[in-house]
């Protein structure tokens, strides 16, 4: 008999269930590249409004949110900063560079898994030199910090390099795709995870469980100019409304990702318990740390249990397809 796969590969691979497609199915809809859409407009207002920003815009996927705002903040001969494993550097197929024509530095976690410290950001920064030298205009933050395991970073963290950003004059980003699980598993609202930034990018087709879409939001201003910069990016859409719609219902099931917390710790418990070496997670990923990483993964798609490579470890992502009950059974399988 074959064995149900139990995908762990990512928060990504939700499937819509039946309150989400019939949002969809009933989405009120509109042209959005020649007008407006009017679900389309409700998410991206909900949004802003809970980052605690002007306004918001919804795109395809994480990856043009983020290039969208470094378009927008560099310029050729521009450097920008991000901790060591962020997802803009390794992840977005150099497009930074490629397209928003930054050049990448990457800054060390001196302060912990996934997280740089004040006085790095400074230090990299630098001063202004002469006009042939290469110039820092910009800081990338992550958050939660997806290669090293989840990681998160708190309030009084994210002032304090926000403040050492403007300290050094740069602007911020940040890489929020999975910032409702930061909030949730500190207690707190989003809003207070993007207090100063310029512009930031959340997700909706992670542990929200929308099949597509992300949020890039900042000022007005920017979402003016972010509207045009998604347009050429060949991100325009029409009936946007149907996409959206998944978003809204996401959105307003954020506080349920704590489930997703309890099922990685779960996870990681009995991994521990069978002699893996894992890390401590602090919201829905597992990192396992193995001789053979190729070999571990096949092996764990023989038995039904579906991971994937990150950072060179074995990474498990619990989700609301895959939570206590199914995480009991991949261990049992193990």
């Amino acid at each position: 008999m074959t064995v149900q796969p139990i995908d762990l590969r990512s928060d990504t691979v939700t499937r819509p269930d039946a309150e989400m497609r019939a949002a969809m199915a009933n989405a009120e809809v509109d042209d959005d590249v020649l007008g407006r859409d009017p679900t389309m407009d409700a998410l991206q207002e909900q949004v802003a409004d809970v980052l605690g920003v002007e306004a918001a815009l919804w795109v395809p996927t994480g990856c043009m949110g983020n290039l969208i705002a470094l378009m927008s903040h560099l310029t050729r001969g521009d450097a920008f900063l991000a901790s060591a494993g962020a997802h803009v550097l390794g992840a977005e197929l150099g497009t930074p560079a490629w397209l928003a024509g930054g050049m990448p530095v990457s800054l060390p976690d001196d302060a912990g898994p996934g997280r740089m410290s004040p006085a790095a950001v400074i230090a990299a920064a630098g001063t202004r030199g002469a006009y042939y030298m290469m110039r820092t205009s910009l800081l990338c933050l992550e958050n939660t910090h997806n290669a090293a395991g989840g990681t998160v970073t708190t309030v009084d963290e994210h002032a304090a390099l926000v403040a050492a950003a403007r300290d050094a004059g740069l602007a911020v980003h940040l890489d929020g795709a999975r910032i409702w699980n930061a909030a949730v598993a500190l207690g707190v609202k989003p809003a207070a995870l993007t207090a100063g930034v310029d512009t930031v990018q959340v997700c909706l087709s992670k542990g929200l469980g929308a099949p597509v879409g992300s949020v890039v939001a900042g000022t007005a201003a920017f979402v003016d100019e972010a509207r045009r910069l998604r347009k050429m990016l060949g991100g325009g859409v029409r009936q946007g409304g149907i996409l959206a719609a998944a978003g809204l219902v996401g959105l307003a099931r954020r506080e349920e990702l704590a489930e997703d917390h309890v099922a990685a710790v779960v996870l990681a418990d009995g991994l521990r318990e069978r002699g893996w070496d894992v890390n401590v997670p602090q919201t829905n990923i597992v990192l396992a740390t193995v001789v053979d990483l190729p070999g571990t993964i096949a092996r764990l798609a023989e038995v039904g249990v579906l991971a994937g490579p990150m950072a060179g470890k074995v990474r498990f992502i619990t989700h609301r397809d895959a939570g206590r009950t199914q995480v009991r059974e991949a261990l049992s399988r193990l």
